[in-house]
């Protein structure tokens, strides 16, 4: 499985990626630093300046460290578990999230996402 590093405050975490296009297309543009914004209480969101390909699917249950695409523009990080009926693509997820809620805290947050080397 391919993985790219993601980094918030100066810690990182590996992202194990899923295989589609939309991955392919993500980590042609990598490294990406970008400026995420706080949503619901359980979520970090980005419209990126940029499109990319769409495999959306009813996702049903969200887990904490799931990354996906929401529409063609939108990242998507999810730092809580919850139900929902709205359609993603899988990018990827992230084991080990020991303190990412404080972490990421309740406000924007600064993520960076790179290629292993």
């Amino acid at each position: 499985m391919k993985t790219i590093t993601m980094i918030i405050n100066n810690q990182e975490w590996q992202v194990n990626l899923y295989q589609n296009d939309t991955v392919e297309s993500l980590i042609n543009r990598l490294p990406l630093t970008i400026q995420m914004k706080e949503l619901h209480g359980n979520e970090k969101y980005h419209y990126l300046d940029f499109q990319l390909p769409i495999m959306s699917e009813s996702i049903d249950q969200i887990e904490t460290g799931d990354l996906m695409l929401f529409g063609n523009n939108c990242l998507v990080l999810f730092y809580e578990s919850f139900s929902t009926p709205y359609q993603y693509t899988k990018i990827g997820y992230i084991d080990n999230l020991k303190n990412i809620k404080n972490l990421v805290g309740s406000k924007d947050v600064k993520v960076t996402f790179q290629v292993n080397k």
